[in-house]
């Protein structure tokens, strides 16, 4: 299955809410509507919650620091969220370059990644290697 960004576009959630009362209401009248309301506010709570605890986890370490960078490297896939690199880093990385959205780590060792987010998820990373190491990069591409 490929990934389509308009597929989590805010419009498509807000979409989903609107039926979602719309149905309660059909089902239920107005308790409907309260019970649909109350589940949409919830969703959007455990939303927020999950970034937050993402954020305080990367926000322990040092900006644009990573244990192993080949082996967040390993770990890169398509699709991923930013946040979802937060937790694998447990560290905010540093903006190599804002368009397009390019973020870095680097490990004790000098070797480096860099991931671009395209609508918000990764859609490249390259591995850049020390020199002392013989390789010059590896790159991941889907």
């Amino acid at each position: 299955m490929t990934f389509d960004p308009r597929m989590l576009s805010p419009a498509v959630g807000w979409a989903l809410a609107a039926a979602a009362v719309a149905v309660g209401y059909m089902s239920y009248g107005w308790p409907g509507v309260l019970l649909a309301v109350s589940v949409v506010v919830f969703w959007l709570l455990l939303q927020f919650s999950r970034a937050l605890r993402a954020m305080r986890t990367a926000n322990g370490r040092p900006v644009g620091q990573v244990d192993n960078a080949v082996m967040l490297h390993a770990k890169l896939r398509t699709g991923l969220r930013l946040a979802d690199i937060f937790k694998l880093t447990r560290s905010l990385g540093t903006v190599v370059s804002a368009e397009p959205e390019v973020f870095g780590w680097q490990d004790a060792g000098g070797d480096h990644v860099e991931v671009e987010l395209q609508a918000g998820r990764v859609s490249r990373w390259n591995l850049h290697r020390a020199r002392h190491q013989g390789q010059a990069s590896a790159e991941g591409d889907a």
